[in-house]
């Protein structure tokens, strides 16, 4: 009889932060970004559950303060039912020090103590690559979430490879808990204010304060797609690498093609992106082209004559 299900979340604050903004507001500066914190730990909650059952042990919240002084918005984490605040240092430059081996030492504590039979990680560096194998080795699966990048990956891809299931948080899952923060205008000096006029003097009744206006949600441009000819040269560039890297013989495994095994295809347009550096998520047509532009390459490598109909 298998054992009831018990999942944890482990949360690298840092990489969710900076990771939304980046996919929503096109920073990664997690400064320029309003959180709703508490309503984004339920959604993660909730998701959780959908996935493995609602026997949730707790959510484990890994963020980063100043001499780990929490901040307001820490405090009022750090009191939410079945939430658990840990504090790496902030240094001068506001790096993040310390939360990664907190992260490791907890996920592999669990897991050596049984205290869970999933946990879901969601973060991006692959300095959690060894916590992910020691825990497996305890027997609990690992189940990696990470954000939606605006163009190629951001987490890194031996973690991906370890984890036992992978899950990507979309823009629409988390776009209700950012906004950006309104840039307030510099205020100005009395001798700005006053210089070359005369004071006067007004009751307070009469001063009027207006209301700040409120925000307009930035606007997402997309970027103008590349030629045709500058996606083609971006595949053929994935192609040589691979056969560089990989191996001439690895790569003649893909023949005949055209189709690619489905993660190989994605490998593919990420590194493409990671290239060109653009999302071709929106464009079918540079996805054909990026495909093209791989097999092209790969059939001068082995000497093969494009198929019959294919587009050059």
């Amino acid at each position: 009889m298998n054992p009831a299900r018990r999942h944890t979340v482990l949360v690298d604050v840092g990489y969710l932060y900076a990771a939304s903004a980046e996919l929503l507001l096109g920073t990664p500066n997690r400064s320029e970004c309003k959180v709703d914190a508490e309503g984004l730990i339920h959604a993660l909650m909730k998701l959780a559950a959908s996935h493995l059952g609602d026997d949730l042990l707790r959510v484990y919240w890994f963020d980063a303060a100043r001499d780990r002084v929490p901040t307001i918005d820490q405090r009022v984490i750090a009191q939410m039912g079945q939430v658990k605040l840990r504090l790496g240092n902030l240094n001068l430059r506001g790096q993040q020090k310390g939360v990664d081996a907190q992260i490791r030492n907890d996920l592999e504590t669990l897991a050596r103590h049984r205290a869970v039979t999933d946990a879901v990680l969601l973060a991006g560096d692959e300095d959690m690559v060894s916590a992910v194998e020691a825990a497996q080795s305890y027997g609990v699966r690992v189940h990696l979430w990470g954000v939606e990048p605006p163009y190629g990956t951001n987490q890194a891809e031996r973690l991906v490879w370890e984890s036992d299931t992978v899950h990507t948080l979309d823009g629409d899952f988390i776009r209700p808990y950012f906004s950006p923060v309104a840039v307030r205008p510099r205020t100005p000096t009395p001798m700005e204010v006053f210089s070359g006029r005369p004071a006067i003097a007004l009751p307070v009744s009469s001063v009027v304060v207006a209301p700040e206006p409120r925000p307009a949600p930035p606007k997402q441009v997309r970027p103008p797609i590349p030629e045709r000819t500058e996606i083609v040269e971006a595949g053929e560039f994935v192609a040589q690498k691979w056969i560089v890297t990989r191996g001439r013989d690895n790569i003649g495994d893909l023949l005949p093609g055209p189709l690619l095994p489905t993660v190989i295809d994605k490998e593919l347009l990420v590194e493409a992106e990671k290239e060109l550096g653009i999302s071709l998520r929106p464009h079918e047509k540079a996805r054909l082209w990026v495909r093209d532009g791989f097999w092209s390459r790969v059939y001068r490598e082995f000497g093969i004559t494009r198929p019959t109909g294919e587009q050059a």
